[in-house]
């Protein structure tokens, strides 16, 4: 598929037959996702696969909240098809290692008063999320390109202790966001995305030239 067709058609598929997918297309989507860019090249990514039914609906428990405002009933029954759940998760300590060997800090480390690349608090945004959205990113391409569809949602916060204990995920690695992924169901089946409800904004409303 030419590139441009890949962006043009890649959307939030929220409903998935059971169709399973093939070790080739599972093994292609994660290929993709290391060739992301990463600072430092730290590449502090982590990608949990949940490929069984088992382990899918493991999943499915914990990181589902208990109640909610709305119904999300019929949302998730079309997601939870999905035979495919990728949790891309991040080392924030990674990044910070990473930044404190000579080549990144050997000249500030040198100059009185610089920082140190090992506090967290100077980095100005948590670029180990911002490369894991990267790696994210290229899995939802890569799905369209392979015919298939994806959805990238998030993990709550009161939900986060019950997904690290069902899978032991240790301490230093954090969800950015799961990736669920499958063959769509026919058009105009499954839960309705937010596009149906809200247009694309132009180019124009969101590109400044030269200044704001």
């Amino acid at each position: 598929m030419e590139f441009q067709d890949v962006v043009r058609r890649r959307r939030m598929v929220r409903s998935f037959t059971d169709e399973p997918l093939t070790a080739a297309q599972v093994d292609r989507l994660l290929a993709n996702a290391v060739r992301g860019p990463s600072a430092g090249f730290t590449q502090g990514w982590a990608f949990l696969v949940l490929e069984s039914a088992a382990d899918r609906d493991r999943f499915w428990a914990a990181a589902s909240p208990a109640s909610s405002a709305r119904d999300l009933s019929a949302w998730k029954a079309g997601l939870r098809r999905a035979p495919l759940v990728v949790v891309p998760m991040a080392s924030r300590d990674a990044y910070l290692r990473r930044y404190a060997e000579p080549d990144k800090a050997g000249a500030r480390l040198a100059t009185p008063g610089a920082w140190m690349p090992d506090d967290e608090a100077r980095w100005p945004v948590p670029y180990w999320h911002v490369d894991v959205g990267m790696a994210s990113l290229l899995m939802l391409q890569t799905a369209v390109d392979l015919g298939l569809g994806a959805c990238f949602f998030g993990i709550g916060g009161p939900e986060r202790p019950a997904f690290r204990a069902a899978f032991g995920v240790p301490d230093e690695w954090d969800p950015t966001g799961v990736i669920a992924v499958g063959h769509p169901e026919e058009p105009g089946t499954g839960a309705a995305g937010s596009p149906t409800r809200r247009p694309r904004k132009p180019v124009d409303d969101v590109v400044h030239r030269g200044r704001w």
